[in-house]
């Protein structure tokens, strides 16, 4: 008896944890974009307005500010603007340090000409006959190929079961095995420490093909 209450206990708690901490997240994300609202005029609140809150009005209109932020911006003279704010936050002292470092940073990851996470990679680490997997971020620029000579790329070796924290390493190409899997699946393998295992596809890409080529194809 005290065997079958244990497992349907945990059956529970495997039905009910993440059911809670997705709608905890979600609870949170509506929450804070719903504050979004308050820089609209008082009598232009929704409350105000309708008489009632409606929780995720908030969603829609930083969607909707988004949506027009990007659209001005995708034209020439909005990319001028954007220019020119990059150029006078450049100019404050240390604003443009922290300004700097996360743009390049959002540049890479959002851009379409980004290379971030691009790739899904075994290597060994961290020693050999160890392997874990790593993301394909980068090649390393002129100063770090004058010290270690051609054929090395970057790659982030993420924690487990949060991938936020890392390792970022520079490893030889050929020492790399490309797999088979959407970056998706590899981080989700990666956060369930290896109980979800993505769809088995073909494995490996041939060993031989490199990384360089494989990036330049998408």
């Amino acid at each position: 008896m005290i065997s079958a209450l244990r497992t349907w206990l945990l059956a529970g708690l495997l039905v009910l944890v993440p059911l809670m901490i997705t709608v905890a997240v979600l609870n949170w994300v509506v929450s804070t974009l719903d504050e979004t609202l308050r820089i609209l005029p008082a009598q232009w609140q929704p409350e105000v307005l309708l008489g009632f809150y409606i929780p995720g009005l908030g969603v829609l209109f930083a969607l909707i500010i988004l949506l027009l932020i990007g659209a001005a911006t995708s034209n020439f003279i909005g990319k001028k603007l954007v220019n020119w704010w990059d150029g006078l936050l450049n100019r404050i002292p240390v604003v443009r340090s922290v300004y700097a470092a996360v743009k390049q940073v959002s540049d890479t990851l959002f851009s379409n000409k980004g290379n971030a996470f691009r790739k899904a990679l075994l290597i060994q680490w961290p020693r050999e006959g160890l392997w874990t997997v790593a993301f394909l971020t980068g090649k390393p620029g002129s100063t770090v190929n004058n010290q270690l000579g051609d054929g090395y790329i970057s790659v982030y070796v993420p924690t487990t079961p949060n991938p936020t924290s890392g390792y970022m390493m520079l490893v030889r190409e050929i020492d790399c095995k490309p797999l088979d899997m959407s970056v998706d699946e590899a981080l989700t393998y990666v956060i369930s420490m290896g109980v979800i295992v993505p769809p088995d596809h073909k494995a490996l890409k041939a060993p031989h093909e490199p990384l360089t080529a494989l990036k330049d194809s998408e």
